[in-house]
């Protein structure tokens, strides 16, 4: 995509990107800013004249992406303290972090909104519908494109990436959102940005200018006059007439315009070499420096941030605990049962070994609630974990495009807290509900323990599926299609002794199976009835193995 590029941005200058559509713009930006994760890249980077590490670009350099990834449930402070206690050093203290945080918001016009939670498409925020187009009275700029640059700037970085800041906002918002970037340079930093068709005003903002076309470097130099020379002796093909460029036109759309009519590449290459030359002998390194290492500390900071903030959150609850409710709730009230050891009735087997089925098989259907934490998270994941693409040692070309916040470990573990701390409290509760309400046997730890169990393998199964499934539709047709399979061969529905032979290995990677068959034992090993003991009804059901050994199971 991108041929014989080369070029320099000096600090405390804004430069631009620019070239008609699938001119490689992004790609070259990605490639600065060692992001680009496919395809063959050959050749250098060098910042301050040194090759840069992934720790280096980490932490020395920010990346605003062309679309908002924020975390929702998070206001505007908060979310900007979250990315600061996860990327600034570990030894800076908490208050140093929160006067970075309030300097970032003042220096950004975000005063107005710092208490505003970033919403989405079903909580009113800063986000959604709302959160491009959301114009403070007293600044009249999008809050959440100003709350990405100040994700990118919380660790005050040398050198600030910034991929088409103005997509999607109307003229006004992209004149004040470049004129916050532009203030930014007041501070030494070193500025590049794409940008596909900007005002005049936000035009006139940048000190320098790249144009792509077809991944060549047509013109590299000062913007102004300087430019617009250059572009007047640019020869077009015979017949075509070059646009005039009169007082109020856009500039910028002016030299795409007579870049994508130079018909031929020769032509292109005698203008472009010639002055390509002299410009690039004339750049300035920053001094060198060494990586930053950040500490792998996030996983307090996540359930900090973010899993507190769920448990406050309706729209999270619910789908956790609703099921489980209802489910209690309805055995409790109309399936009754014998006290303990009263004679048992084949009727009662019947829907004991039911009822116990149907307690096994919720966690995996109730599996479906934790879906979208996964897919729905899956762009903010990408931009804040830490992936590496290889078993190589880590270099700054075999790690994705991302902000490196933390490793995916950290993720995974304070995902799986999130979880897990909401199921241990509510598996408590409804086991309690369910055990003592309809009078089951054996031991009621058993019975919880089982069930928290089966429950945090649901939850990693939906977890499983949502990482590998592609979108959310994908993830909710192929979720309860594995949990189905799982019924046919959990022991109940068809007894083991009974399945065909090639389905038999089967039934020995179903967790269903095994924690309907602890149950079965923890009721019917119980019960001491001289008449019908629970022994034969074991043994109708083919469960062998004892209560604890299914549960390690």
């Amino acid at each position: 995509l991108l041929k014989r590029v080369s070029g320099f941005f000096n600090p405390g200058e804004m430069s631009a990107l620019m070239g008609p559509s699938g001119s490689g713009k992004t790609t070259l930006l990605d490639v600065l800013a060692g992001r680009k994760t496919t395809g063959k890249t050959e050749g250098t980077v060098l910042f301050g004249g040194v090759k840069p590490t992934s720790g280096f670009l980490r932490r020395y350099t920010g990346y605003v992406e062309q679309f908002d990834t924020l975390v929702d449930v998070l206001t505007v402070e908060e979310m900007l303290l979250y990315t600061a206690q996860l990327k600034r050093p570990l030894k800076e203290s908490t208050c140093s972090k929160r006067a970075a945080v309030d300097a970032l918001i003042r220096d950004l016009g975000l005063e107005g909104c710092r208490n505003t939670r970033i919403g989405n498409a079903m909580h009113r925020g800063i986000s959604g519908g709302q959160a491009r187009f959301l114009h403070m009275p007293h600044r009249g700029i999008c809050c959440a494109k100003r709350t990405n640059i100040g994700i990118a700037m919380i660790t005050n970085p040398r050198v600030l990436f910034l991929d088409e800041p103005t997509s999607g906002l109307d003229s006004y918002t992209s004149n004040e959102v470049m004129t916050v970037v532009k203030q930014l340079v007041k501070s030494g930093i070193t500025i590049c940005a794409t940008i596909h068709s900007p005002t005049p005003y936000a035009f006139r903002l940048f000190d320098r200018m790249m144009l792509l076309l077809r991944g060549r470097v047509v013109y590299f130099g000062a913007r102004g006059e300087e430019a617009t020379n250059y572009f007047k002796a640019v020869p077009l093909p015979e017949g075509q007439m070059m646009t005039s460029l009169g007082e109020g036109s856009n500039e910028a759309e002016w030299i795409v315009d007579i870049t994508t009519q130079a018909d031929r590449q020769e032509r292109r290459e005698a203008c472009i070499l010639p002055r390509r030359a002299p410009a690039c002998a004339h750049g300035h390194l920053v001094p060198e420096c060494t990586a930053h290492l950040m500490i792998d500390h996030g996983v307090v900071f996540c359930v900090q941030f973010r899993t507190l903030k769920n448990y406050k959150d309706g729209a999270f609850l619910g789908p956790r605990i609703g099921d489980k409710l209802i489910f209690s709730l309805l055995i409790f009230r109309q399936v009754p049962f014998t006290l303990p050891g009263v004679y048992i009735s084949t009727y009662n087997i019947i829907n004991i070994a039911a009822v116990l089925f149907m307690w096994s098989t919720l966690p995996a259907f109730g599996a479906a609630a934790y879906v979208p934490s996964i897919v729905l998270e899956r762009p903010l994941f990408t931009r804040q974990a830490l992936l590496q693409l290889c078993l190589s040692a880590p270099t700054a070309g075999n790690f994705s495009r991302n902000d490196g916040l933390y490793r995916v470990i950290t993720y995974l573990v304070s995902k799986m807290l999130e979880e897990l701390m909401l199921a241990f409290l509510a598996s408590l509760v409804f086991s309690c509900i369910v055990f003592y309400g309809v009078k089951l046997q054996g031991e009621w730890v058993l019975f919880w323990l089982v069930y928290l169990v089966t429950l945090s393998c649901g939850i990693v199964l939906a977890y499983t599926v949502a990482a590998c499934a592609p979108n959310m539709d994908v993830a909710n047709a192929a979720l309860p299609a594995y949990v189905v399979t799982l019924l046919f061969f959990s022991g109940f529905l068809i007894r083991s002794s009974s399945m065909p032979r090639y389905w038999f290995w089967y039934q020995y990677i179903n967790f269903i199976r095994y924690a309907w068959h602890a149950q079965m034992s923890n009721q019917f090993d119980a019960h001491a009835d001289v008449l019908l003991n629970g022994k034969p009804v074991l043994e109708f059901y083919d469960v062998t193995d004892s209560k604890w050994a299914n549960l390690g199971f």
